[in-house]
């Protein structure tokens, strides 16, 4: 038979409960094989109950203090009753430089003591006692996973100074770096914010106009990597050159924002006549016929309701995957076509020189270029489309071979 005896408002914090005629404290932490929290009981005298029920911060320090010898019993272990009495005198009945001075020797769990209302300054400087001077019942959680996330940066040798914290805070990053940026201007303080949109404004200037395409090599809603570095690259030195007192976490926090809004509003639109390669991307062909390296087909003609650009590059993104990286467009009226490779970086012309008469086999002209990107990609298929194989030419140089463009290869990678 189990009777409570004392308990607190927030469920968490350890209740006294009288069991077979025995004060025993009872709290829940760490938790079993099927990830549900364990309960964890222990023998309590009068005096340790009184403390408990009038002193709210010995209470939380004794149950800080026990959490590591709940952790210590894992998913199934007994907890170490002779330790967790142990603790009782000393936590609640001793004196506070004698408090002090004992949780300077144990393990002790002090994000519970942040979300209860402790002083970090003074948790860190030792003084336990007097950082609770103003504990409260209830947690916040939010307030200990800030003072975990500035111990990590402390780790890395990095403090945020007013602005910088206001930023994370805007973006919503200060928390997690790995969070997906977004604007939460009710989360800053209104005396920063003013300072906070000067600064994303330098950010939107420096990337006006650099677009972040879509990359249909990697599927539909895929971006170009290259285009977000491009954008990084200009917003992160405009915002460091303008604001040279904001630590790296804030300007990575703004340039980060711009960069995936950009990416976002790419993902999201519909292909338009820019993504696809211009208003007359289409004029020079008048049927084209696409297929992939696993023998997928797929036919445009002029007069339908998009692109030849934008039906390839759909058809791209439809198809492509690791083992799907060679695509092909052809024009078989004009006996000519292109091959793209994305997992080389290049592509191939090929040109009808003489068709099979007879039986005989036909004769091609092949030739290769390297390609930077996938705006190099975008340039010579948006080319091929409009004049065919000959409006190609500056998009070279064109080589004979594959052992030609493997030393040109060489030959790029090594300048850069």
């Amino acid at each position: 038979m189990r009777e409570t005896v004392f308990t607190r408002r927030s469920g968490w914090i350890p209740s006294v409960v009288r069991q077979d005629g025995e004060l025993r404290l009872m709290l829940a932490a760490g938790a079993d094989a099927n990830h549900e929290p364990r309960t964890f009981t222990f023998p309590i005298g009068e005096a340790h109950l009184t403390v408990i029920r009038s002193d709210l911060a010995r209470h939380l320090l004794l149950w800080t203090a026990l959490l590591p010898l709940c952790d210590a019993a894992g998913t199934r272990g007994p907890l170490d009753e002779d330790a967790a009495v142990a603790l009782l005198d000393p936590v609640l009945l001793a004196p506070p430089e004698e408090v002090d001075a004992l949780f300077r020797r144990i393990r002790w769990d002090g994000g519970q003591l942040i979300a209860h209302g402790a002083d970090p300054d003074l948790l860190e400087r030792g003084r336990v006692c007097a950082a609770l001077s103003a504990a409260t019942e209830t947690a916040d959680a939010r307030r200990a996973q800030e003072y975990h996330a500035d111990r990590r940066r402390a780790e890395r040798g990095v403090v945020l100074g007013p602005l910088d914290a206001a930023l994370l805070r805007y973006t919503g990053q200060y928390l997690h770096g790995s969070t997906v940026p977004r604007r939460t201007p009710g989360a800053v303080d209104p005396s920063l914010l003013p300072e906070v949109l000067r600064v994303v404004g330098t950010a939107e200037r420096a990337g006006t106009g650099m677009r972040i395409g879509r990359d249909p090599r990697r599927g539909k809603r895929a971006t170009d990597r290259d285009d977000w570095a491009r954008k990084e690259a200009a917003v992160e030195a405009a915002v460091r050159r303008v604001h040279p007192e904001l630590v790296d976490d804030a300007v990575r926090t703004v340039t980060f924002l711009v960069c995936s809004e950009a990416a976002n509003r790419a993902r999201n639109a519909p292909v338009d006549e820019d993504e696809a390669g211009g208003p007359d991307a289409g004029e020079g062909k008048t049927a084209l016929s696409f297929t992939d390296d696993k023998g997928a087909e797929r036919t445009w003609q002029r007069g339908g309701p998009r692109t030849a650009t934008a039906e390839f590059w759909e058809f791209v993104a439809d198809r492509s995957a690791a083992d799907n990286e060679v695509f092909t467009i052809e024009d078989e009226g004009a006996g000519e076509g292109i091959q793209l490779h994305f997992y080389a970086d290049s592509v191939a012309r090929i040109t009808t020189l003489r068709a099979g008469t007879d039986g005989s086999e036909p004769e091609y002209r092949v030739e290769y270029a390297l390609v930077d990107g996938m705006g190099g990609y975008r340039a010579v298929v948006s080319a091929f489309v409009r004049g065919g194989c000959a409006a190609l030419d500056a998009h070279g140089p064109w080589l004979p071979d594959a052992a030609a463009l493997e030393r040109a290869r060489r030959h790029r990678d090594a300048a850069r």
